[in-house]
């Protein structure tokens, strides 16, 4: 059985619909879904299913812009007990940590995090949106989460934030001028991850009217009635090093102090688990590099900087070590 997601994260979809000349209630009674629950703070909805529905209701209504006009009329809200953490933080980098580490109340199946620049720019980074479950995303469910992203980042930093460009996976659905109206940036399409490319100066922006107070009552509450998913030792090692990699330190220690534990002691229950650090931290820049070489036409000197090494000649060893070929060869078989 696949993860859940909160039905509010469809809410004003139903209302979308009719406004586009559908019916909202009967396209979600279609899919075996009460369009009353979006207006609920607590019901939830298989994942795929609140997938397939933004897909339907774009082909239902010939929409190609659905996801985009929803996330429009979404705000933090949808995220339940998460906003008020995520509105009561104190700088807008402490929100994407918070947003990052408290995702899964919303749904276990998505994903943001902070990135190294995929353009591989000094000064900026990437805020990735993705799934867990689904690989690619589908369009609308690409376009209407990184858009909210974007939404409650305008909302959270005043205004503009300096938005350099936006990565989405997908062809262009509608006329690019909508995209970019949108965002108010250049967008790419057909990119390797939904991204936002801001400047790492946007982590130390101030939240207007944060009260850490409450900030500290949401965590607790969701902390006591929202337990973490259970995941293996190695698989949140894998997933600090793929969230840090090129962007901050991820070595053993960096990544013990976001575990909440001594470096020793990871050493030791990684061992125990049958790894160690340095094997999963190669795994993680084999799989990295792999993608971004066969996948991009992205620089090697790019592709060095965002696995985490210092030197392309680092880049050509270790492409040979693990794949028996050049970067370039890799790129040419792909």
């Amino acid at each position: 059985m696949g993860s859940m997601v909160r039905a509010a994260g469809l809410r004003g979809l139903p209302t979308l619909v009719d406004d586009l000349g559908g019916d909202g209630r009967a396209l979600f009674a279609a899919h075996g879904v009460d369009a009353a629950l979006t207006d609920t703070d607590d019901a939830v909805m298989p994942s795929l299913v609140a997938g397939r529905l933004l897909e339907a209701a774009a082909a239902d209504r010939d929409c190609p812009d659905l996801g985009l006009r929803l996330a429009a009329r979404q705000d933090t809200a949808i995220l339940g007990p998460l906003a008020i953490a995520i509105e009561n933080s104190a700088t807008l980098g402490e929100a994407l940590d918070c947003a990052s580490r408290f995702l899964f109340v919303h749904s276990p199946a998505l994903t943001i995090a902070q990135v190294a620049d995929p353009s591989g720019r000094p000064g900026v980074v990437g805020l990735r949106y993705g799934s867990t479950e689904m690989d690619p995303m589908p369009p609308q469910v690409c376009d209407n989460g990184l858009g909210l992203l974007h939404r409650i980042t305008v909302l959270l930093s005043g205004g503009r934030y300096g938005l350099r460009s936006v990565h989405l996976t997908h062809r262009p659905l509608a006329p690019v001028a909508c995209y970019t109206e949108f965002f108010g940036a250049d967008v790419r399409f057909g990119q390797p991850a939904a991204v936002l490319r801001v400047p790492v100066s946007v982590t130390e922006a101030r939240v207007d009217g944060a009260n850490r107070v409450l900030r500290e009552v949401a965590l607790d509450y969701m902390r006591a009635h929202f337990p973490a998913p259970e995941q293996p030792l190695d698989e949140q090692v894998r997933r600090l090093i793929t969230q840090s990699l090129g962007s901050s330190p991820a070595d053993i220690a960096a990544v013990a102090r976001r575990l909440q534990t001594h470096p020793r002691t990871l050493q030791r229950r990684l061992a125990a688990a049958g790894t160690t650090f340095d094997q999963l931290q190669d795994g993680v820049r084999r799989e990295t590099a792999h993608r971004l070489i066969t996948t991009t036409d992205l620089p090697f000197s790019q592709v060095t900087a965002m696995v985490g090494l210092t030197e392309q000649s680092a880049l050509t060893r270790a492409v040979r070590r693990w794949f028996g070929k050049s970067p370039r060869d890799l790129r040419r078989d792909g």
